[in-house]
């Protein structure tokens, strides 16, 4: 199984990019947990991620979601918000995506801050 990395400070996006072609080749799923401002990367299902910064780093699900990046697409698209984590609900989410543009906004400032330029 791929190894989880927990990013709590900036990373490039060459170390992303090593990270995807360990595993699924143009992309990395990840996790963000937008309460802590740190996310998960590099694992093989985003629920692997989730587990790890729910038990090990005192994340809150209501708090986390989960993205897929390409490393090598521009800024405006190389964020997609797609993963079965996201299906939540009880707390206004109803799909895979994240329909709340607040949490959208809130998930592209910590990639942003964890992932620079």
């Amino acid at each position: 199984m791929p190894t989880i990395k927990i990013v709590k400070n900036p990373i490039g996006r060459e170390e992303l990019l090593q990270i995807a072609k360990e595993g699924f080749g143009d992309l990395v799923k990840a996790v963000v947990d937008i309460e802590q401002g740190m996310m998960a990367v590099g694992g093989e299902l985003h629920a692997d991620e989730e587990a790890e910064l729910v038990e090990k780093h005192g994340s809150k699900r209501e708090n986390i979601w989960g993205i897929n990046l390409y490393p090598q697409k521009p800024d405006e698209e190389w964020i997609e918000f797609d993963s079965m984590i996201n299906l939540k609900p009880a707390h206004g989410n109803r799909s895979r995506g994240v329909d709340d543009a607040k949490i959208q906004k809130k998930i592209k400032e910590v990639v942003a801050k964890l992932v620079p330029g």
